[in-house]
């Protein structure tokens, strides 16, 4: 699978489009702790687009005009080269649709950290931020890896020239198969402004795929290669390094 041709937006209609599409992809976020996503098995999900090997599902949310999506990706890269991405608090601007800024801040480790990121919104749409508090666990028996990520909008101040996000949930669950790894992805966000559900909707299962299908290729590139996990004597994750380090 690879992302081959480039996706242009021209006029004022598509900026807009493409506008709604940014606000969306909140990407590495979710509302809070206590927050609950669809099951990855629940009743309900909908196929609504396939393309490469990218199956994205829909599903209604209770007090939401807007649904959750769950994406399901074999991605042609080994666990990881992904994962050397993912710790990057700068890879965002590298695969995340229209971010502009990512780095990490506060204190934290592997397990438990925070991140900023902006999303730069075509005019007329205000520009998004996020802050984010990132969980990472996995274990050596499974070989999986699971990502939450949180949300936490009170632990920095608002810009006036941005608008703060502070309503998304997400989970990335990554499951390795040989040189190969499996992702799924279930997030369901409640966009900050006034943008109506049916328009958005409309739009949800493009986020997925235009995100998976880069993150495939920044996962090869050269310097995402050479990362090996680390494990505790437990088996559990403690850490991605290069390999020798």
């Amino acid at each position: 699978m690879r992302n081959t041709m480039a996706h242009r937006f021209t006029g004022r209609g598509t900026s807009c489009r493409q506008a709604i599409l940014t606000l969306l992809l909140s990407a590495l976020a979710t509302a809070s702790i206590g927050a609950e996503l669809p099951g990855e098995l629940a009743e309900g999900w909908e196929l609504r687009k396939e393309a490469d090997n990218i199956r994205v599902y829909t599903i209604e949310q209770e007090d939401s005009s807007f649904k959750a999506f769950k994406a399901v990706a074999l991605l042609n890269v080994p666990l990881q080269n992904l994962m050397a991405v993912m710790i990057n608090p700068e890879s965002c601007v590298e695969w995340v649709h229209n971010c502009s800024e990512s780095y990490a801040f506060g204190k934290g480790d592997f397990h438990d950290r925070y991140a900023y990121s902006v999303n730069d919104m075509p005019w007329p749409v205000t520009d998004r931020d996020y802050v984010l508090r990132i969980r990472t666990h996995g274990d050596k028996a499974s070989g999986e890896v699971v990502m939450d990520l949180n949300a936490t909008p009170d632990l920095r101040a608002e810009s006036g020239n941005r608008v703060r996000v502070d309503r998304s949930d997400t989970l990335y669950r990554f499951i390795p198969e040989g040189e190969k790894t499996r992702m799924i992805w279930i997030q369901h966000t409640d966009p900050n402004g006034a943008l109506p559900g049916w328009l958005v909707n409309s739009l949800l299962v493009d986020i997925p795929i235009k995100s998976m299908q880069s993150l495939e290729d920044v996962a090869s590139k050269e310097r995402y290669q050479g990362f090996e996990l680390k494990y505790d004597a437990s088996g559990n994750l403690v850490g991605v390094t290069q390999s020798g380090s």
